[in-house]
């Protein structure tokens, strides 16, 4: 076990990039205040240092909220003031820390609106029913209940959703309006679609669909529930929100 001055006292700490990364994105950001002891918490648990984006988020911010609201990255929490659950808190880090934890399928990081989740493989992601290769980001996708790999490490992640990344993945999942309904939110609340997005009446006609704002905890239950039920497979774990 490395000590929490050990994960935080380290030479080129991540954080002042990623201010540069926030400050300097055409997508509109968010940067939540942390909860220091419970970011501490999540940092010694995960046992990265702040040299790197995961543990930089979780020791220096509450999360980063994207595009109107429309993804939500996990950092230390801010969830006592009616932000944003820690990593902590999504992924269910036991109390204490315990050298023996680890995330059964992967490190879930972030959600977005629609009840797409983005997570972290584990060192074993087959064995998981997951796409991809140790340490890769995999997002499972509203619309075909279905892992999807992404390629990329969290760090690049971070990048690319400061960049372009919203615009080009939720391509054919927006409609018009999307971005008033996403901002009016609260951080425990996604959009509800009925249609259902992975429905064919949705993929005719997205703008035709009734949405309604609803806790993002129904929104990961209805998803995983017509995954296990109706296929591709059981997704796993998707997050405690």
């Amino acid at each position: 076990m490395r000590e929490i001055d050990q994960l935080v006292q380290v030479d080129d700490p991540a954080w002042p990039g990623i201010e540069a990364g926030c400050a300097a994105s055409g997508v509109p950001v968010q940067v939540l205040p942390v909860d220091p002891e419970e970011g501490r918490r999540c940092l010694v648990q995960m046992q990265v240092t702040a040299r790197s984006t995961l543990g930089a988020l979780a020791l220096n911010c509450g999360g980063l909220v994207l595009d109107d609201g429309w993804v939500r990255v996990y950092g230390g929490g801010s969830r006592a003031a009616g932000g944003l659950p820690s990593l902590g808190q999504v992924n269910r880090f036991p109390a204490a820390f315990d050298p023996a934890w680890h995330p059964a399928t992967g490190l879930v990081v972030g959600h977005d609106v629609l009840g797409g989740v983005f997570a972290l493989n584990g060192h074993d992601p087959a064995g998981a029913g997951r796409p991809g290769m140790p340490g890769q980001m995999t997002w499972f996708a509203p619309d075909t209940l279905e892992w999807e790999a992404l390629e990329i490490g969290h760090s690049a992640w971070v990048a690319w959703l400061l960049s372009d990344g919203p615009e080009a993945l939720y391509e054919g999942l927006r409609w018009p309006g999307w971005r008033e309904e996403s901002t009016a939110l609260a951080p425990s609340q996604g959009i509800a679609v009925y249609p259902f997005l992975w429905s064919e009446q949705a993929r005719a006609d997205l703008a035709a669909t009734s949405r309604k704002a609803v806790p993002m905890r129904e929104v990961l239950g209805v998803a995983a529930d017509f995954a296990r039920q109706t296929g591709p497979a059981d997704p796993g774990f998707l997050g405690d929100v």
